[in-house]
């Protein structure tokens, strides 16, 4: 079934939506959430977790040609919460390992009020990974989306440990360089 089909079977309130979207999407949200939580039982949870969240937000959003995106984007928010809940040494050390790796190119946020900052700074970070040949976007993607390990990201994409962690570090670089010039402090 399409992405529109199972939008629709939410707009009109179909319990059918929830099956349709467990069918087509079920695997990829429950490695998704694996990556993250690193428990198979506690990856079920989040994907059926991300079901009824889409339920609830489906409306007032309506994302028909981002169906994925958006479910993905739940299941990564509510395995991350489930990491957090949890007391996860272990992982919790992993999580800050990643988020000290980004945080040194990314401004401090001010406040809650600085909304549409965020939307920019949004757009600025989505311009950056545009202009990045297709490997450096995927490595940058697996591990600060996807939060897959160097040596995960290595064996996907046939490259060294070396390699990768040396596309990562010039990656923040760049990231952190572009932020500088459109007028970001970090």
């Amino acid at each position: 079934m399409d992405d529109e089909r199972i939008v629709e079977l939410y707009l009109s309130r179909d319990e059918a939506a929830i099956k349709a979207t467990a069918e087509k999407y079920g695997g990829r949200l429950r490695a998704l959430s694996f990556g993250i939580v690193g428990d198979p039982e506690t990856a079920e949870e989040c994907e059926n977790d991300t079901y009824l969240e889409a339920w609830n937000s489906i409306p007032p959003h309506e994302p028909r040609g981002y169906l994925y995106a958006f479910l993905a984007r739940i299941t990564r928010h509510v395995s991350l919460n489930r990491c957090r809940d949890r007391d996860r040494l272990k992982r919790r050390a992993f999580i800050c390992e990643l988020s000290a790796e980004m945080e040194q190119c990314l401004p401090d946020p001010d406040d809650g009020t600085h909304r549409a900052d965020d939307m920019v700074l949004g757009e600025v970070i989505n311009k950056f990974l545009g202009s990045l040949d297709e490997e450096k976007r995927n490595v940058f993607i697996r591990r600060y989306w996807f939060m897959d390990s160097v040596s995960d990201i290595a064996e996907r994409f046939g490259l060294s440990e070396s390699k990768v962690k040396t596309t990562l570090f010039r990656c923040r670089e760049r990231l952190r360089e572009r932020l500088r010039k459109e007028g970001y402090t970090i």
